[in-house]
This record gives C-alpha cells, sequence and structure tokens, in this order.
C-alpha cells in the first residue's frame, strides 16, 4: 500500500500505513470529540486523537463475542514500532479466546503468592531467631503496669548484665554481677528447654541458691505468658519448660526463716535505730516494725498516701492491689517530722516535689533504696544478729501474739489473704476498728521499748527542704 502524501487529508474512514508524520499531522476535525487513525498492517490498532490534540494508542478486539479494549500508551512516549508489537501480541492471545486481564490477574496472584511465601518465610526466620530477652523486654513492659516498684525492679536486676560499680555491700570497691537470669537471654526463646534451665538451675544454685529460686518464678510465670501470646505460641512446647522436678530440686527449698525481735529486744533495737544519723532511715525501719508492712511497701509510700484527717495510710499492696490500715500516733509523729525534699528538673529548671515519704537526694528511685546496711550496722550495736527487714514484718506477726491480737486483724494490717470462709466472705472490719487493735499494737510495743509517747501530743509539721 503506497504511503500517503504529506499534504493530503487525512481520511480517518480508512486504514492507513501509519508513519511518524501522519500521526503528526492527525488532528480530530471541528465538531467531533475525537478520531481514530486505524493501523493497516494490525488490526484492532488504532491512535485516539482528541479535540485537545491528545493522541493515544488503543487496541480493541473482541474475545468471545465480549468487546476487549486495552489501553498501549501516549504517542509519541510509545513509538508506533512499539505499539505495533504490543498490539501483535495482544492479537495472538486474543485470537485464541484467552483474555489477557486474566493472564494478567493470574500472574498478580502468582507474585502476591511469592511475596506471602517470602514474608511469612522471614516471619518464622524471624520468631525462630527471636531471643529470650527480646520476649523478657515486651513481658516486663505490658506486665509493668500491675506490678508494684519492687517487683518491677526485681524483674529488672535478675537479668541485668552487671558490670557496674556497686557501693552496696563493697563501700565503692565492687562490681555487680549479672542476675542469675543474664545468661538465658541471648539464646533463642525457642532453645528454653527443660534440660537448658535445669542446667542453669544447677549452676545457680552453687553460688547463689535463694536468688535463684526468685529467679526460677518469675521464669515460670514469663513462660506462661508466652504460652498465652500469639506471637509466641509457635515457639512453645505444649508444657511449661521451667516447671520440672528436677529443676525444683536443683535449686532446693528456702530455709524457714525465724529472724524476729524478742520482747525484751524491743528497748535495743529501738535504741540503735532511734541513733541512726539518717532521720529517713531511722523512721523507716521503725515504720516497718510497727505497721508490719512489707519493706518494699513502706519504701514506696508517697505523701499523697497519708490521710492525715482520717488517721489512714494506703498501701500498694501486692495481694490485693491496695489495702488501708490506721495511721497510729507514733507513725504519724515519725513521717510528719520528716522533710517535703523539693528538687530541681534538670531540662526545665523548675522545682519539681519528691513524692516519697522515705526520700533521698541521691537516690536514682527519689527514695531511699539500700537500708539494710544502716539496719544490720545498728543491729550489731544493739547485740541483735541476723535480724532482716523481713524479719521486722515477722516480727510484728509474733509480737502480736502477746496482745490475743484476733489473727484476722493481724492478717488484715499485713495485707496477708484470708484464711477462712468467714474471713473472706463476713467479716468486714471498718478503718476504725483496726485502728483500735493497731494502737493497742503500737502502744505495748513503745512500752516494752520504754519509749515515752504522748499519742495526743501533735505531729510535728511538714517541712520543705531543698536537694
Amino acid at each position: 500500500m503506497a504511503r500517503p502524501s504529506k499534504e493530503k487529508e487525512i481520511n480517518y474512514a480508512a486504514a492507513h500505513v501509519l508513519t511518524f508524520s501522519l500521526l503528526d499531522r492527525a488532528a480530530c476535525p471541528s465538531g467531533l470529540p475525537f478520531v481514530l487513525v486505524r493501523d493497516a498492517e494490525n488490526k484492532g490498532l488504532r491512535l485516539r486523537v482528541t479535540k485537545a490534540g491528545g493522541k493515544a494508542w488503543q487496541f480493541e478486539t473482541r474475545i468471545k463475542g465480549k468487546l476487549f479494549t486495552r489501553a498501549l500508551g501516549k504517542w509519541p512516549a510509545v513509538s508506533i514500532g512499539d505499539a505495533q508489537q504490543e498490539a501483535r501480541s495482544l492479537r495472538g492471545l486474543t485470537g485464541k479466546g484467552t483474555d489477557p486481564r486474566e493472564i494478567e490477574r493470574q500472574q498478580q496472584e502468582a507474585e502476591a503468592a511469592a511475596l506471602a511465601a517470602a514474608a511469612a518465610e522471614q516471619a518464622t526466620k524471624a520468631k525462630e531467631a527471636l531471643t529470650v530477652g527480646e520476649a523478657w523486654a515486651v513481658y516486663v513492659a505490658e506486665r509493668r503496669p500491675h506490678w508494684g516498684d519492687v517487683h518491677y525492679q526485681d524483674h529488672i536486676r535478675k537479668a541485668a548484665p552487671g558490670g557496674k560499680e556497686s557501693k552496696r555491700g563493697t563501700r565503692g570497691k565492687g562490681i555487680t554481677s549479672p542476675g542469675p537470669l543474664h545468661s538465658l537471654m541471648a539464646m533463642p526463646l525457642r532453645d528454653l528447654t527443660a534440660p537448658v534451665i535445669e542446667a542453669w538451675a544447677a549452676t545457680e544454685a552453687k553460688t547463689r541458691p535463694t536468688s535463684a529460686r526468685l529467679a526460677w518464678r518469675m521464669l515460670k510465670v514469663f513462660l506462661g505468658w508466652c504460652e498465652e501470646q500469639q506471637a509466641y505460641a509457635a515457639l512453645m512446647p505444649p508444657k511449661n519448660q521451667a516447671k520440672t522436678k528436677k529443676t525444683r530440686e536443683a535449686l532446693g527449698k528456702a530455709g524457714v526463716k525465724s529472724d524476729n525481735l524478742q520482747k525484751g529486744q524491743l528497748k535495743a533495737w529501738f535504741n540503735a535505730m532511734r541513733q541512726i544519723g539518717n532521720s529517713a532511715i531511722s523512721a523507716y525501719l521503725q515504720t516497718v516494725l510497727l505497721t508490719g508492712a512489707r519493706p518494699g511497701e513502706v519504701l514506696a509510700l508517697r505523701w499523697e498516701d497519708i490521710n492525715a484527717q482520717w488517721k489512714g495510710i494506703t498501701i500498694r499492696d501486692k495481694v490485693e492491689g491496695l489495702r488501708v490500715i490506721p495511721l497510729t500516733p507514733y507513725v504519724h509523729s515519725l513521717i510528719a517530722a520528716l522533710p517535703r525534699r523539693v528538687t530541681v528538673d534538670e531540662e526545665t529548671g523548675e522545682d519539681v516535689a519528691n513524692p516519697f515519704i522515705f526520700s533521698s537526694p541521691t537516690s536514682k528511685a527519689g527514695h531511699i533504696t539500700e537500708p539494710n546496711y544502716p539496719h544490720s550496722t545498728a543491729c550489731k550495736v544493739a547485740a541483735i544478729d541476723g535480724l532482716t527487714l523481713h524479719g521486722l514484718r515477722r516480727s510484728f506477726k509474733s509480737l502480736t501474739e502477746w496482745l490475743e491480737i484476733p489473727a484476722g486483724v493481724v492478717a488484715q494490717l499485713m495485707g496477708h489473704k484470708p484464711s477462712a470462709t468467714a474471713e473472706k466472705h463476713y467479716t468486714v472490719r471498718p478503718l476504725d476498728l483496726l485502728r483500735v487493735h493497731h494502737e493497742k499494737i503500737e502502744a505495748w510495743i513503745l512500752e516494752q521499748a520504754g519509749i515515752k509517747f504522748d499519742t495526743k501530743a501533735e505531729p510535728g509539721k511538714l517541712r520543705v527542704v531543698a536537694g
């Protein structure tokens, strides 16, 4: 077929041998929205020319009686040769009754399936490579709102790498050791099997059985939590690998502790505690004994926990969440004599109130953190050996036996779970009733200690100090 003249008017009703010149001259006549320049060599290929001057390739045919149209791109970005080649490819498919869209859909599904399989494989590898330490960090962060400060810090310490300068018990000359669980943190979670935990328990039991037993209890709860997490469940065996007889036997049972203050030791103990130079530590130790609270519960007391009007102390209890006990006269006087500390915020430069009652200007936690050493030193002066902070709590319970205080009252003050049906469901003791018994306990202990205290005297005024 002869090529048309460059000056001759284009007949859009006929097919043409496509040339650059022809397509360049193609224009939509007035009164029409568009015209088509058809290719004489490739049936179905045409250039659509709009009245706005746009020129784009199209391929059109029928597949099993249904119209099929495919846009091939704009001219001249897509050349004549490229458009013709694409048209021939489409003609080859449609001529056999094959819809190119179905082929493309199948290709897309195959590509999507391949990508999904690759992503699943990567996810599986990532899960298999997940370390105990990574899962432990997620666990601690997720459970922290449900824990007290002391319980949270125990989880941090038991998994800590150590290597930091320690002032506790070493006078600044020692380096902290790794926590009992630290050796497990780097291994993949899926490899934390019963034999591994049993070997770990046997090793730790040789040097620090008490600390290892607490770490083991934490590990059991942690693995139970992992079993409930969809992200970790596939990595976990059907049974908690920390709950084995061999592990329990390796760590042994905790010895029954019996350290406590006898009635005859109260005078010497109080004299020694009242001579401690740090008023916060002195008041803290006396408060632990006179309330029967857990040492960590007393450390965490904040000024907002004291209700001077109704004479109550709100304690963050690890058993019930919160419990309220009486604010007895002598304990009130100890607390009222302590300063409310104010520190300077390093970022804003503004004064910030320290919320803790037993505060410390040097502790990062904001409250005293190492009362064991002053207590042990004072006990040696008083010729009382082996008395621990928890022994003070034990002493409170033991000393109440002299007064025949109802066991349920003592348990409620100390935050123990009720041990009988009547205590759980029928006995409700208001704060005023608890106060009758608690003040009786405090008065008797002070009497045995030889401390003369006016219960009607107004507690000392609170002081605000910087630092």
